[in-house]
């Protein structure tokens, strides 16, 4: 029993198995075979590691943005009289934040206060008292229902309302917008961008880029690709939209940031591009453009007013996307194995072929699989010495294996 042990641990420890080998010549397997590896080869060196990449580790990105614009426009509307507006007027909000909106357009109503008024008809039209409940908020209306029905007009009667009157009734968007000249307005977008893993800071200001080369520059695919500085009505031309249309009752216009960064390259090739696309659907009449309202409030003779601004404008989106990557052994190795392993996809196909649907199958399944029985003598030496006697259906394969 020791001694058989013994054999046992000694075959488990010094022996080595390995698959059986079989070489088959057969021009039609054969080609297939290795138009697979090829197709394999130009993956695994093309895609994998040219293209994806596979021998780098990856990280992604940390960004801050923040935007200045500069630009000035007169206006003379209607009522108002000449009016100046700069960047405190038309830009929102005025911090400087990676969203924004820039003002085009707008409906200006003077002296609200506080007060008891008529509601608009699309609003709150009634007959009689009763159709105006006391206390009720009308999701279209523009105040609280005091429980009276009086006359908009001397045809129309709506419910009477305490809110800020008079109410706004000026639903004529100005065409051309007021502030088509936001076209020219400029845009300064100062991007920073960190990549943790690798320790790696970058800014949008990147080499080359001086304070006088900023104040002449401004922002071409192909001329000035670098260049901060944007065009309002370039951007929204960039992103397949027109601008006067726009401008009118406002639109979404998104401003993508992309960090591609090769680190087993130096640094300075990290460069932003940039892109643009228009975010906003005219086709859908459903709640066309964009629109807001606020209000600029004053105090006279002990009462308060305020003036109600309802601004048609373009809002734009910053977006910071990126990854870096730098050659790291782990997935090279990684990328390496699976690779080795896909390899095997060749032999898979050409066993199919070769056992399933070639003329000569069986012939080829007998020279690939040896088939063997054993038979056990009565004495205990020939338990141990075990003879093999072939079965019926493996006596071609012995043949032709002694034939060898």
């Amino acid at each position: 029993m020791g001694l058989k042990l013994r054999e046992t641990a000694a075959s488990f420890f010094f022996e080595y198995d390995t698959p059986r080998m079989v070489l088959v010549r057969n021009k039609k397997v054969g080609l297939v075979f290795r138009l697979i590896q090829l197709v394999v080869l130009v993956y695994i060196i093309g895609w994998v590691f040219l293209y994806e990449k596979g021998y780098q580790s990856e990280d992604g990105i940390i960004s801050s943005v923040s935007v200045k614009l500069k630009g000035l426009t007169a206006t003379n509307i209607s009522g108002i009289g000449p009016h100046i507006w700069d960047v405190a007027d038309y830009v929102f909000p005025p911090q400087g934040d990676s969203s924004f909106v820039v003002m085009t357009n707008v409906i200006i109503t003077r002296g609200q206060k506080q007060d008891i008024c008529p509601e608009l008809p699309d609003a709150g039209q009634c007959n009689t008292d009763s159709d105006c409940i006391q206390g009720k908020y009308s999701r279209q209306g523009q105040g609280i229902m005091t429980g009276k029905c009086i006359h908009f007009t001397s045809d129309v009667k709506t419910c009477e309302i305490f809110g800020w009157c008079p109410v706004e009734v000026d639903d004529q968007i100005p065409d051309p917008p007021l502030l088509l000249e936001a076209e020219n307005f400029t845009l300064f977008i100062k991007n920073s961008i960190t990549f943790p893993k690798f320790k790696v800071s970058r800014r949008n200001l990147v080499e080359g880029i001086t304070t006088r080369y900023l104040k002449q520059c401004t922002y071409h695919k192909k001329k000035d690709p670098f260049c901060p500085v944007f065009e309002l009505g370039h951007i929204v031309k960039e992103s397949g939209q027109n601008f006067h249309a726009l401008a009118h009752k406002g639109g979404v216009v998104g401003i993508t940031i992309d960090w591609d960064c090769d680190l087993d390259w130096p640094v300075t090739y990290c460069k932003p591009v940039y892109q643009f696309h228009g975010l906003y659907n005219d086709d859908n009449n459903v709640s066309p453009g964009f629109n807001f309202r606020y209000a600029k409030y004053y105090r006279e003779n002990g009462t308060d007013y305020r003036t109600l601004y309802k601004v048609f404008g373009i809002r734009f989106d910053i977006l910071v996307n990126g990854k870096a990557g730098k050659f790291d052994i782990i997935p090279t190795m990684t990328t390496i194995g699976s690779g080795i392993g896909i390899f095997g996809v060749a032999s898979l196909v050409c066993d199919l072929l070769l056992l399933h649907f070639l003329p000569k199958r069986d012939y080829y399944k007998q020279r690939k699989f040896k088939c063997t029985e054993t038979k056990p003598s009565k004495s205990t030496i020939s338990q141990e010495k075990e003879e093999t006697s072939p079965s019926p259906m493996c006596n071609l394969q012995n043949n032709m294996t002694g034939s060898q």
